[in-house]
């Protein structure tokens, strides 16, 4: 059931309110990935730098929501000219550091996910 509905293509329809806490939720998220990896690839890194990745991120996710794959592709290239500019690294730095993010994303969304799953299907 999960699955299917994280599949949809077509957005749901939500006032102005339903898109500022989406926003502020996937900004959130991105954010703490992206500072997880940019802690795990070059060490001891400013928080704000993460912050502006996952606005980023977020912005691009929200606005290409109903693109699917094409989405991921976008958001996945604009990840990592922000993390190359953001944190001036050099291409290849900035190619692993992006791989961790996105492995972390998805590491991150899977657990979560799967927490939504296993509490749906509990007892009531």
């Amino acid at each position: 059931m999960i699955g299917t509905v994280a599949l949809q293509a077509v957005p749901v329809a939500g006032g102005p309110l339903a898109y500022l806490g989406s926003f502020l939720v996937f900004a959130a998220v991105y954010s703490a990935t992206a500072h997880i990896a940019a802690r795990n690839v070059l060490g001891d890194v400013p928080l704000r730098r993460a912050l502006v990745v996952g606005a980023t991120i977020a912005v691009v996710v929200l606005l290409l929501q109903q693109y699917g794959a094409i989405a991921f592709a976008v958001a996945l290239a604009l990840d990592f000219v922000v993390i190359r500019y953001v944190y001036r690294l050099r291409l290849r730095t900035t190619g692993l550091v992006t791989l961790v993010h996105l492995v972390v994303s998805i590491l991150l969304t899977i657990a979560t996910l799967s927490l939504v799953r296993l509490l749906g299907s509990a007892p009531a």
